[in-house]
């Protein structure tokens, strides 16, 4: 006999205003960082690298705002850190068996520090050179001896691991150190000249490799066939690898493309990827024939910690990629790039592309071709360039740089016939000679610039009048209009060509924060400089805002939320928050890291800074996109249906310690669905897959059913307090027994690459009078690892229903592929699966 199958859909939103009817449900999402969460992203700006035996993959930086100097990877995944904020100075490392060496920073310049691999503690400090900065500029260890370069000293240190001075010699600017295989010499890159000096153990003078003129060797490593890899970061970008160290070293091969990421032959001048280097300041391997590289991208500033990224490579020994992990965006934002509809976004330095993932597509720094680019000025007091602001106007691309908290703007331009990804610094600058800029800055969609100058008590326009030959734009003269007086002091300006639209903000005395008063002007261009709106922002200090479209987005100092405003009507629409998937950063701390753009399909993209774990956070959101109930039909063989029943039927609740989670969790966090599940009649032959949409219908999930009875579904009703659940009304229950079933998490259509269930729960509902009966669930992740509940249910006769709550959290980086029921329950007993929760998540 054929029984219906009916599927219920919970379309996911969040309590909305009535008079606007938005729908508020969102995604978070990220570029600039391998790994999205707080404990597994890469490491910021790491300097230097030493790789185990076993292919643990140590590298130091200066600064990470979590604690990461000293990042410790293995296999493309983060798995341990150690050297607290500040530590360690990121010129130096290495390690042996038991203990990894770094170079430390202030206070303990011209110190090294000794931490257990074991425990990662710090267990032993030592004072090599009286130097400050990067004294340290090389470290080897080689047989419970540490070989230091002393770079203030000019002078090659030798100490015992335990921290003890055996000797040393003189060798002018020492940078990186290598010692041979056995242990008779040491080589010694001397950077700047483009040398590579051997002196035995005890420091007698030998051979001499003289690079080329323009070579610069930052990084040495001597593999186990004796073979010298030197990291040239000149504009070769690549690795020469030299042979015969006992006699005339020979230039046996390169290793990567030569000019490196500019290399315009094998690739677009500015693009990154596999064997395309930069700086590179580290080279390893381990026993098994892998080789690692550490590329530290180029950038400029006296702040060691904002001075380049992480990126490392690891490759086969045929010279295959094996994986990357890469940490690329430290005090630094990201905007959408209206000529590609937001896929690319371009920071002050870097292009990303796509999504949930680094995303690196290119560096557009070239060192060689345009050295005095303002972004490798290490004495600007901006600390680096790495806020980015862009526009497309007729096919023209505009860039402007700026730093975390700045009063002055550089612009640059493309040409992709001549540079290809490489951004060409332009001759307009803004705030840079004259006036600062200290009231707001704006570059609009249309390639206008806004600015408020300092102490001018004005807003500043400079219309964009076109562009040379080349591409680089052309401003006008200003255009000063008063600063209206309601407006003081003005803080922060944005300007909206589609719709003319001005909005002002301010009444912070400090200039790099904005005050609570927020106005929005209608036809400003027009004349009119009455606020047709005001916006009083009730929460902590607001440092960032973006305008898009219909919308305000404002982010605050010291707390991680966004908020979303009307700029029609004013008010709050919506408030963009922490998820647990994806770590949106502690706060807002820089005054251009919010951007906004409107795509072509109606969705809004507003990027944010996450300086914390080093990357750009993404949130989408389509306001305008339907939110309704759907559901899919299915045929299977057996002739067994999926539709939408007409009626209704809900079980009661106890024992919700773990499906409530699960459940509430998917509402808030606006990532999953929920189905409500009966199950009853005969059993199935064939297993049909249930298309679950979620996410406002725009995603779907199929569900396998294997072994089990047919279902019938019945609605589930929104967690207390959720407004604006859809329900959809479904069968009765038929009653009869459950058997053995199992459910298969399949693929996720219309979501992100790499979307998978993370957490899924549901009640095992019991309508008669049942003693002893047992009830096993097991859930299996991606790892092939499982995790089993076994529940005993006993029911009695005063409760009309009795449900039973199963729930599973995949474990950090894995997903749930399946889960597993079974049960003593006999034909005649009424009981059913009910109420299924899940939520997803981007799982690399």
């Amino acid at each position: 006999m054929n029984k219906k199958i009916t599927l219920l859909i919970a379309a996911l939103c969040c309590a909305a205003t009535a008079t606007q009817g938005e729908n508020l449900t969102y995604t978070t999402d990220w570029v600039g960082n391998s790994n999205p969460t707080s404990t597994s992203y890469a490491g910021n700006c790491a300097r230097a690298m030493w790789v185990s035996p076993q292919g643990i993959v140590y590298t130091s930086c200066n600064w990470d705002e979590n604690g990461r100097n000293i990042g410790i990877y293995q296999n493309g995944v983060t798995i341990g850190k150690a050297g607290g904020t500040n530590q360690t100075q990121g010129s130096a490392i290495t390690g042996d068996a038991t203990d990894i060496f770094a170079a430390l920073a202030s206070p303990n310049s011209g110190a090294v520090g000794r931490y257990n691999r074991t425990s990662l503690a710090q267990d032993l400090k030592f004072t090599v050179s009286t130097g400050t900065g990067d004294a340290i500029t090389g470290l080897a260890d080689y047989n419970g001896e540490l070989y230091i370069s002393d770079f203030p000293g000019n002078r090659i240190q030798v100490y015992t691991t335990g921290g003890v001075f055996e000797r040393g010699w003189t060798i002018t600017g020492p940078g990186a150190v290598a010692v041979e295989n056995g242990g008779a010499n040491v080589w010694v890159a001397q950077q700047s000249s483009g040398k590579i000096c051997r002196f035995s153990s005890t420091g007698t003078a030998g051979t001499v490799i003289q690079m080329a003129s323009t070579s610069r060797p930052s990084s040495l490593y001597i593999d186990s066939q004796n073979r010298l890899w030197v990291g040239d970061q000149g504009p070769d970008m690549n690795i020469k690898v030299y042979t015969n160290l006992s006699g005339t070293p020979t230039l046996a091969f390169t290793y990567g493309d030569t000019g490196g990421y500019l290399n315009s032959t094998t690739g677009i001048m500015g693009e990154t990827g596999v064997g395309r280097f930069t700086r590179v300041v580290g080279i390893g391997g381990d026993s098994a024939g892998n080789m690692y590289v550490l590329n530290n991208p180029w950038g400029g500033t006296w702040d060691l910690g904002r001075n380049g990224e992480t990126d490392i490579h690891c490759y086969d020994s045929t010279s295959k990629l094996l994986w990357m992990i890469q940490g690329l965006n430290f005090e630094g934002s990201a905007a959408p790039d209206p000529g590609t509809d937001g896929v690319n976004l371009y920071s002050g330095d870097l292009l990303f592309s796509g999504s949930s993932g680094a995303g690196l597509l290119a560096n557009t720094v070239n060192p060689f071709r345009y050295p005095t680019d303002p972004r490798l000025n290490t004495s600007s007091q901006d600390r680096g360039l790495h806020f980015g602001q862009t526009t497309t106007v007729n096919g023209n691309r505009i860039l402007i740089a700026s730093g975390q908290n700045p009063d002055g703007f550089y612009t640059y331009y493309f040409n992709q016939s001549t540079d290809g990804y490489v951004a060409i610094p332009g001759t307009t600058t803004f705030g840079i000679s004259g006036a600062r800029v200290r009231n707001g800055f704006c570059l609009d969609s249309a390639g206008n610039v806004w600015t408020g100058l300092d102490k001018t008590n004005a807003i500043q326009e400079y219309p964009l009048t076109g562009f040379n030959a080349n591409g680089s734009p052309i401003w006008g003269a200003a255009v000063s209009t008063p600063t209206p007086s309601t407006m003081a002091p003005l803080n922060q300006l944005r300007y909206l060509p589609a719709t003319d639209t001005m909005i002002l903000a301010g009444g912070a005395t400090d200039w790099t924060t904005i005050g609570n008063r927020v106005e929005v002007y209608n036809s400003w261009l027009a004349g009119n400089r009455t606020p047709n709106h005001v916006i009083t922002l009730s929460r902590g200090t607001a440092k960032s805002m973006a305008a898009a479209g219909s919308y305000l987005f404002v982010g605050y100092y010291a707390i991680p939320n966004v908020d979303v405003f009307s700029l029609t009507t004013g008010s709050l629409v919506l408030t963009l928050v922490s998820n647990n998937n994806v770590f949106t950063g502690n706060d807002t701390d820089s005054m251009y890291s919010l951007h906004a753009y409107v795509r072509s399909n109606g969705e809004y993209m507003i990027t944010k800074d996450d300086y914390n774990t080093n990357k750009v956070v993404i949130f989408r959101w389509n306001p305008t996109a339907t939110v309704t109930c759907h559901t899919t039909n299915v045929v299977d063989p057996n002739g067994h249906t999926l539709v939408q029943g007409t009626s209704t039927a809900n079980a009661g609740q106890t024992d919700q310690t773990t499906f409530a989670p699960a459940v509430a969790s998917a509402f808030t966090n606006h990532m999953g669905g929920v189905v409500s599940f009966d199950v009853s009649g005969d059993a199935l032959t064939s297993a049909p897959a249930i298309a679950a949409s979620y996410g406002g219908g725009t995603k779907t999930l199929s569900i396998g059913l294997t072994a089990g009875s047919a279902l019938d579904i019945s609605p589930l009703a929104p967690p207390s307090g959720t407004a604006g659940v859809t329900n959809c009304l479904t069968a009765p229950d038929t009653g009869s027994a459950l058997g053995d079933i199992s459910f298969t998490l399949g693929s996720i259509t219309g979501g992100q690459a790499s979307e998978h269930v993370t957490e899924f729960a549901f009640t095992y509902l019991t309508e008669t009078v049942l003693n002893g009966l047992t009830v096993t669930v097991t859930a299996t992740f991606s790892d092939q690892s499982t995790s089993t509940v076994t529940r005993t249910v006993n029911r009695n006769t005063t409760s009309p229903v009795y449900d039973t709550f199963f729930g599973f959290v995949a474990p950090s980086g894995t997903y749930i592929v399946s889960v597993a029921l079974t049960s003593n329950t006999t034909r005649g007993d009424t009981t059913h699966i009910d109420d299924v929760g899940f939520v997803t998540a981007v799982v690399p």
